[in-house]
């Protein structure tokens, strides 16, 4: 796959230069001793299985209007982020710093090392486990990985459903792993 995209770059404190960023007040400190070494790759669509909007962004700020839907009753009282989220068209948004820990996997184990947010950076797709993602999504996608690649330690790409099986399957079987890889 080729890109006519200009090559992303993410500055000390864990921002990547030029996208939109929205601070979401879910993430704290990692733990001194985390070494970020892996990428989870996520899918979220609000409410499930339809696309854009602002509820993405509202759900990771904690201002979701749950008289808007039904479904945003049951994720009300959830506190979650990601660092990045790619939505249909491409376009990236910033979250939480990569330095910081998002609240991205929840309970989750990697290699037998558990609570995977401490060592790991978030990219959500929006998207669902059975709806293809967009071309333009996986260009991003490969460019985010590759700046985050050219920055940290980067050792394993990883999908939720690899760290929290039984729990969670996104970013689904559509995927195309080979695409980044």
């Amino acid at each position: 796959m080729t890109s006519n995209f200009k090559p992303l770059k993410i500055d000390d404190e864990g921002f990547l230069q030029n996208i939109k960023f929205v601070a979401s007040p879910n993430f704290d400190k990692r733990p001194n001793d985390s070494k970020i070494t892996m990428l989870v790759i996520h899918s979220i669509s609000l409410p499930p299985d339809e696309y854009g909007g602002q509820y993405i962004e509202q759900f990771f700020t904690n201002t979701l209007d749950t008289k808007k839907n039904p479904y945003f009753k049951k994720i009300k009282d959830l506190k979650v982020s990601s660092h990045f989220v790619i939505d249909r068209k491409g376009i990236i948004i910033q979250f939480v710093s990569c330095n910081q820990r998002a609240w991205h996997a929840g309970t989750s184990i990697w290699k037998g090392r558990k609570n995977c947010n401490d060592f790991s950076i978030g990219i959500e797709l929006e998207g669902s486990d059975h709806v293809e993602y967009s071309h333009v999504q996986y260009e991003k996608l490969i460019q985010l990985i590759d700046c985050l690649k050219a920055k940290y330690d980067i050792q394993d790409i990883v999908g939720h459903c690899d760290v929290s099986p039984g729990r969670k399957t996104d970013p689904g079987h559509i995927f195309d792993w080979n695409k980044i890889k």
